[in-house]
């Protein structure tokens, strides 16, 4: 640890520049998120390579979101997430918000589908189709983990129990990931799931939000004492929850915004399927007409050469019937 024992000691900028975490743990977790980085551009060229595009602003989704989570976890932010509340409660914001909406919008698990090769893809399907994977990412059970977390992890003895024991306070960064991740790909996401949700559901889940982050706001900034009385200041406890309430409903509307903007593009798409599904129709009946028109033409053009095939004009100009003619005695 890099600072000393103190109760919510000030910031420091350098602090903040210079205070990358070197522990094992923070090593590891920098080499996991840095080779997955390298696994998404690799997969980007390797579709270029056939041919195909990817968009450019999941790339950017995706190197933004990766860059989140290593300034969270391992810079020198990490080195007060202990210590002082407010920047703990920042770092949360970027674990369960921030950096899993990037991660969600840059649909990886799509981009892992379409530059793998068929037997990896169906291994991603079977775990795509797993009943354990289904449960997990179901959506009563997922809004329940996410806004559970938040209300149990900020308004509970568990916040002041796990800064006494690092590992779990360790472990609880991880919960944060995995549940934000799991909300927003749900949310935001683009990637493809078993559990398909309508654009009004997915407002309806964002909107349970706001009440949420309300409840802690209000619990934290009027606190009459400490979230946690042996690391941070009251002072400290009440900039952590205005820190957490308006960023957080904040977050909410920014996340609002992006579902109807999908919801504009999936009815624009959804407009340009029907007029070409109208299109094809017509056509499909002008090109049923014509071929109808010609037939009728070609039976009445040979019914009027039947017709005109049974009578002939004589040498005289008068009509006769066909064939030999009597002779008069």
């Amino acid at each position: 640890m890099l600072l000393a024992d103190v109760i919510s000691p000030a910031v420091s900028v350098h602090t903040l520049l210079t205070g990358w975490q070197s522990d094992p743990l923070s090593l590891v977790t920098l080499a996991i998120e840095l080779a997955l980085a390298v696994w998404y551009l690799v997969s980007v060229r390797r579709l270029a390579a056939r041919g195909r595009s990817w968009a450019p602003a999941r790339t950017v989704c995706f190197c933004a979101g990766t860059v989140l989570l290593i300034i969270a976890v391992q810079s020198g932010l990490a080195a007060y997430d202990d210590q002082v509340f407010w920047v703990h409660v920042v770092q949360h914001l970027l674990l369960m918000n921030f950096a899993p909406i990037l991660l969600a919008l840059s649909a990886p698990v799509t981009l892992a589908l379409q530059a793998s090769n068929r037997p990896t893809q169906k291994v991603i399907l079977s775990i795509l189709h797993n009943p354990v994977v289904e449960f997990i990412t179901h959506p009563v059970l997922v809004v329940i983990a996410a806004y559970g977390t938040m209300l149990v992890y900020f308004l509970s003895p568990f916040y002041n129990f796990s800064l006494e024991h690092p590992l779990l306070h360790d472990l609880t960064h991880l919960h944060f990931l995995v549940s934000g991740c799991l909300f927003w790909w749900l949310v935001v996401g683009r990637d493809p799931s078993r559990w398909r949700m309508s654009y009004p559901a997915k407002l309806g889940f964002l909107a349970v939000g706001i009440p949420v982050n309300a409840i802690l706001g209000v619990s934290l900034t009027g606190a009459t004492a400490s979230i946690a009385p042996h690391f941070h200041t009251l002072g400290d406890t009440h900039v952590g929850g205005s820190v957490l309430w308006v960023v957080g409903e904040l977050t909410s509307l920014v996340a609002l915004g992006i579902v109807l903007y999908q919801w504009m593009q999936y009815e624009e798409r959804q407009a340009v399927r029907a007029d070409r599904r109208s299109d094809a129709v017509e056509a499909a009946d002008a090109l049923s007409s014509a071929r109808n028109a010609v037939s009728v033409r070609g039976a009445v053009s040979a019914g009027g050469a039947v017709s005109t095939g049974t009578a002939t004009p004589d040498h005289n100009g008068t009509s006769g019937l066909t064939g030999p003619r009597s002779e008069g005695r």
